[in-house]
Formats: structure tokens, C-alpha cells, sequence
């Protein structure tokens, strides 16, 4: 097993690989930006949409990231998916979170990139590509803003918490749990804000400016930067029975720490959720 100082130096190195990698596929999508109106996309499902800016960006993430980092593997949404457990160094990503605000220019998307080594997750970043913000992670090492540490927020009261969400529009057969769990969350809250991508979503849970969020199914490129982030920054992520989460097609609920336990009521106060919701198994553009 590699010592103390090993593991450091080894998160570290992944971590500039995961930065480099996210502000190539960053640069690729900005430059797309200027004729939205000329760019092909397809219905991948319902509401589901995957473009020719998305599989570009993800070529570009992959080759930086194999070059810095030979032996490794890519598991990507645009790429059919491998074991992110196991041996050997495993990049989870999503060169653009957030595709159809990308194609609407709505500025809430994101490049998505963790580094995981036997299974555990070493390191993350989320570039924010419209704001050009970078949320960066590393296993031990805390969470920082564009190189500025950052924490989780030390809100308690529901009534003064500002709430991020998912809303289940791909998945229709969640929206019988949910709508009552919106109900309950919106009316005891600040307000409940719906972005349209989970990474950003999950940063701004480790920089404080939401103090909890929840959506009941998202896949492992959608989450595995993000984990880190908030867990890095004081807070935590689970999934819908309260159990530590690694990135999955899962239930996700991310708080401040201290907002948890009032999360997890409302969530389970309404109609049953399932704690292992049905999944759909993920194609290789999918």
C-alpha cells in the first residue's frame, strides 16, 4: 500500500490532471458558443439531448487526461462505461453537465472530472465554463474555489436554508415521491432553486450557497466531482437511507452537515421512496 505521503502526492498529480483536462474541454465549449444555432444535437431520450459539442468536448478531456496519465481508464457519459471500481486509475466524466442549457445558453453547465484509485475517490474538479470558476477537491486536502478554500455553510434553520434540486424530468416514474417532497421542502424553506446541472449543484453545496440538495437519480459522471467537493468543504452526501454514497446511478442528498437529519425527514415524509430506486441501465451514449 503507498504511504501517507504517497497517496498525497498521487491525488495531487491527479488532481492537475483533472484541471488540465477540464479547462481543455472548458476552451473547446466556449469556442462552440458563438452559433449555437448551428450545432448537432440529438434526443438521446425525453427531454434528453447529447450534441456533437458534447462528444467533442469528451474526445479532447480523454486525450488530455490518458496523456498525463497513461494507464488509466475513462468512464464518460458520451463513452461506453467501464468499472469505476478495481484496480489501476479510473477518470468518471462529463465534458459538458448541463447540455441543454448549453444549447439554449442559459450559462449553467459545467465540465465534470474525478480521478478515483482502487475505487476511492482521490480527486475532483468542476469548472464552471460560463463564469470560468474552478471547484477543485482532493481527498484530505479540502476544497477550494479558483484556489481559495471553501466550506459548507452553517445554516440550521430550515426557514433561512436556500435549496438546490433535480427535478426527475427524465425519469416521470419519480415524480410521485417527489412532488410531495418539493411540497414539504419549499414551504419550510428560503426557496428551493433548480439549475439543470447537478455538478455546479453540488459546488455550490461545498461553497455555501445552498445548504442542501437533493435529486432522486443521477449517474456517476453527474456526481462524482461533486461528492468529493462537499465532502471536502465539511459536509456530507449520502443517499436516501442515510449511507455514505459513492458514485453511482443513485439517490443523491447533500447538505451542510448540520441541515442532514431535517433533509432526510422530508424526504422520507411523504409517499414511500424506495431506498434502491429502479435504474436504467446506461448505453454507450447514454
Amino acid at each position: 500500500m503507498p504511504s501517507q505521503r504517497e497517496g498525497r502526492a498521487l491525488g495531487e498529480h491527479l488532481l492537475q490532471a483533472c484541471v488540465r483536462a477540464a479547462r481543455v474541454g472548458a476552451e473547446y465549449i466556449r469556442a462552440r458558443t458563438t452559433d449555437l444555432h448551428a450545432i448537432d444535437w440529438r434526443t438521446k431520450s425525453r427531454a434528453d439531448f447529447v450534441s456533437d459539442v458534447d462528444t467533442g468536448a469528451e474526445e479532447r478531456v480523454t486525450d488530455s487526461l490518458t496523456t498525463d496519465v497513461p494507464d488509466s481508464r475513462v468512464l464518460g457519459e458520451e463513452l461506453s462505461p467501464l468499472a469505476a471500481s478495481g484496480e489501476g486509475i479510473v477518470f468518471i466524466v462529463d465534458p459538458l453537465d448541463g447540455t441543454t442549457n448549453f444549447l439554449h445558453g442559459y450559462p449553467a453547465y459545467s465540465v465534470s472530472i474525478a480521478a478515483l484509485a482502487g475505487g476511492e475517490t482521490l480527486a475532483g474538479a468542476v469548472l464552471h465554463v460560463p463564469h470560468d470558476a474552478l471547484f477543485t477537491a482532493r481527498l484530505g486536502g479540502g476544497a477550494h474555489r479558483d484556489g481559495a478554500p471553501i466550506r459548507v455553510s452553517q445554516i440550521a434553520e430550515p426557514e433561512r436554508a436556500l435549496i438546490g434540486t433535480g427535478f426527475p424530468f427524465k425519469h416521470e416514474e419519480y415524480l410521485p415521491p417527489y412532488l410531495p417532497q418539493f411540497a414539504r421542502v419549499v414551504t419550510q424553506t428560503a426557496g428551493v432553486r433548480r439549475a439543470g446541472s447537478a455538478a455546479l449543484d453540488l459546488a455550490d453545496v461545498a461553497c455555501g450557497r445552498f445548504d442542501a440538495f437533493w435529486e432522486l437519480m443521477l449517474a456517476p459522471w453527474d456526481m462524482a466531482a461533486g461528492l468529493l467537493l462537499v465532502r471536502e468543504a465539511g459536509g456530507r452526501a449520502t443517499d436516501l437511507d442515510g449511507a455514505d454514497l459513492a458514485p453511482s446511478h443513485s439517490a443523491v442528498v447533500a447538505s451542510n452537515g448540520v441541515m442532514h437529519a431535517w433533509m432526510m425527514a422530508q424526504l422520507r415524509g411523504g409517499d414511500p421512496v424506495p431506498s434502491s430506486l429502479p435504474l436504467v441501465s446506461p448505453s454507450p451514449s447514454s
